[in-house]
């Protein structure tokens, strides 16, 4: 699915003058075939950071409101339904079931209750 995304993205810039931003080249860049290295020529990597610049892009797939990335957590955080999305090796799982509630949420469903 991302190499059709990013060849799409790679298709519009082409027709396109202005600079792109950083992460649409940093797709476009990605996008490109490299051959891959065989099991034993590969070498241990760091778990990739999240770049905060994809927060341009990326907003809740329930409310379609923008995230807030919280670094502490790794997570991106959906204030307004006080949800959490995990970040794995750099990549948001933005799948609502793997969603944490936040703790905010928890304190004003108690506070409701009573």
């Amino acid at each position: 699915m991302q190499r059709g995304v990013c060849g799409r993205l790679t298709s519009a810039l082409r027709g396109t003058r202005a600079q792109p931003p950083a992460v649409a080249q940093r797709c476009v860049h990605a996008s490109v075939s490299r051959p891959s290295p065989d099991q034993s020529e590969r070498t241990w990597e760091p778990p990739r950071a999240f770049d905060p610049a994809l927060l341009e892009f990326l907003v809740c797939p329930l409310s379609k409101k923008p995230l807030r990335y919280e670094a502490s957590t790794n997570e991106l955080i959906n204030e307004g339904l006080g949800i959490a999305y995990p970040i794995i090796d750099g990549i948001p799982n933005m799948i609502p079931q793997a969603a944490r509630m936040t703790h905010q949420n928890k304190k004003q469903e108690e506070m409701e209750q009573h």
